[in-house]
Order: structure tokens, then sequence, then C-alpha cells
């Protein structure tokens, strides 16, 4: 039997939350030489596929949202890729805020104060659906075969990186005594962060759910999420051979779970009966998908 030493646990949490009040986690350092290395001088305007990629600048408060489309037509918005890269990962107590700046060929410049794009969009799926449907108000060449709220037209899978199981270990009369220090960090946890993390990304996806509902169009809008992550699984920063080699085990086993919903009045997700597996479900997606490529190919050709 291994006993814990009371005052040692101590020391351990004052020095944990010391490191927390001082400063992020980690420097940086390797994630953004690693990251430069890799992409080198390549710029938005040159990826394979148009991406949006959703940052916060914390000098003007607001979200920065990165796409391919406006790179091509906008120098000051197209950045090296690895600098949104470096932007959008920086999480809030974990990484640093990333400074950078642009130049267009008449001298301007623009300067970008970013961090993670989480903390305005979560869950970027209603994202991609506003940048998709203001190219289609715009008549653009690429979306002019799909009408104004022609959801038949749209295919929607979003990907949630894992969750955190609902341990229900908080409640009103224990938040109700917590003051800025407790809702910021709290034994390990981070209520306030977890809260605005959580809710940001559920309520974009009973918003998107409800929407393609409305459509009649729910089959197009498709919701992978594992909300049962526990120990290390659930942590965002413990990068072990023995965790990553867990994390794709777990992605695996995802793939045979049947389809599920996030519950409105419990938050939890629960199955679809009668949908399938989550595998069926992505395998009925690249058929449609490659369906709807092969009709926009003969409308071009006609």
């Amino acid at each position: 039997m291994i006993l814990s030493n009371p005052r040692t646990a101590g020391i351990d949490r004052i020095v944990k939350l010391c490191r927390v009040l001082s400063g992020p986690k980690y420097d940086g350092k390797y994630i953004r030489s690693l990251t430069e290395g890799l992409l080198g001088k390549t710029t938005l305007s040159q990826t394979l596929t148009n991406v949006i990629i959703p940052t916060f600048d914390v000098k003007l408060l607001q979200p920065t949202i990165f796409t391919t489309k406006e790179a091509k037509t906008n120098a000051l918005k197209n950045s090296r890729l690895s600098d949104i890269c470096i932007s959008t990962s920086a999480a809030p107590t974990y990484l640093p805020a990333h400074h950078f700046e642009t130049n267009d060929s008449k001298g301007n410049t623009r300067s970008f104060n970013l961090i993670d794009g989480g903390v305005a969009a979560n869950n970027p799926t209603l994202l991609a659906l506003t940048h998709i449907s203001k190219d289609i108000l715009i008549n653009d060449p690429d979306f002019l075969h799909i009408k104004p709220m022609d959801a038949s037209k749209f295919l929607v899978l979003s990907l949630g990186t894992g969750a955190a199981n609902h341990e229900e270990k908080y409640s009103a009369e224990i938040a109700s005594n917590w003051g800025l220090l407790e809702w910021t960090y709290n034994d390990g946890a981070t209520p306030l962060i977890d809260a605005f993390m959580h809710s940001s990304s559920d309520v974009v996806d009973i918003h998107a759910s409800t929407l393609f509902q409305v459509l009649h169009a729910q089959k197009n809008y498709l919701r992978i999420q594992d909300d049962t992550l526990t120990g290390a699984a659930s942590s965002v920063d413990i990068a072990t051979e023995e965790n990553l080699q867990n994390l794709v085990r777990i992605g695996k086993e995802l793939l045979k779970k049947p389809m599920s919903m996030v519950n409105l009045e419990t938050g939890k997700f629960e199955q679809l009966h009668g949908e399938g597996t989550n595998e069926e479900a992505l395998i009925r997606f690249a058929r449609l998908l490659s369906q709807q490529r092969r009709l926009k190919q003969v409308e071009a050709e006609s």
C-alpha cells in the first residue's frame, strides 16, 4: 500500500497553481519550430483545397477567420500557413499567443495578435455553412448549381476530437461559493474555460442539426463525437506513445459504435436507433459526395 503525504500533495497543488497563474504551461518554441519546418513559406492561398481556419484576435477582441478564397483576393489575409496553424492552436493557459504581420504589394501592413480559434468557434461547422452560403448569395461560379436554402446539396461531416466524460462533479451549491480563482483553476480543472468550450460546441451542433431537420435534409448532417473520454485520453496535452496509441484505438472503436445525437436535456450523446454505425454513415456520406461530384462535373460539361 502506498500512502500519500498530505503535506506533499498540498505543495504539489500549490506548485501547479503557480505555474498556471505565472504564464502558459508551455513556451511554444518546439511547436513553432516544428510547424515552420513542415510548412515553410507556404501561404494560405496555396492550399490544395478550400479551407476555413478560425482564430481569435486578443487585441481586437473578435474572431479572425482565415479562408483560402479570401487569401486569393486579399494579400493582407494571405498569411503563411505556419503562422495561422500556430495561432489557431495557441490554447489559452497552454501556449502563448502568436503575433505576426502580413504585407501587400502597396506597402500596407496588417498586424495579428492571435490565440486558439476554439474560444470563438470550438465547433467550426457554422463557419463553413456561413462561408458557403455567402458564396451562393454572391453567385460564386463554384456554387451556381446550388440554390439558397437548398440543403439537399449540403453534406456536412462534423468530426469531434473527443470530450471528457460528464462526471457531474460540480453543482450550483458548490459553484455558488467560487471566486475568480476557483472558476479559473479548480483542482487541476478549468471550469470556466470548460463551460465556454462545451457550450460553444454544443450550441453549434444543436443549431446545425435543427437547421437540417427543418429543411428536410437531416441525413445530410453527420456529427461524430465521443464524449466518454477519461484519464489521459481526455487530456489535451498528453502526447506519450501509449496515450496516442490509445486514442487510435478509441477512434477505431468509435467507428463501430451506433450513430448518436446530443440530448438537449442531459447534454450527452444518445444512440439513434435504426440509423446504423458511424462507419456505415461515413460510407453513405462518401457515396453521396461522389454522386454530387459526378453531377457537378456533368453540369459543368453541358
